[in-house]
């Protein structure tokens, strides 16, 4: 409680209300940030493994 009144009395009521709007945008752009990584190390995966099948399927027909 002391600490939420020495944050009003340091920033002011018209600040708080702009720093979490501002941290509320660094959430989402940092959460979009991992969805896209996470969107793209799944396309490598997809990617690698369809080179593993065509590199298999490549060996089975040369052998036989």
């Amino acid at each position: 409680m002391i600490v939420l009144v020495i944050v009003l009395l340091v920033f002011g009521r018209g600040k708080i209300p702009e720093l979490m709007g501002d941290m509320a945008k660094g959430i989402k752009s940092f959460k979009k940030g991992m969805a896209d990584d996470e969107v793209a190390e799944d396309k490598r995966t997809v990617e690698h493994r369809a080179d593993e099948t065509v590199s298999a399927v490549k060996e089975k027909a040369s052998k036989g």
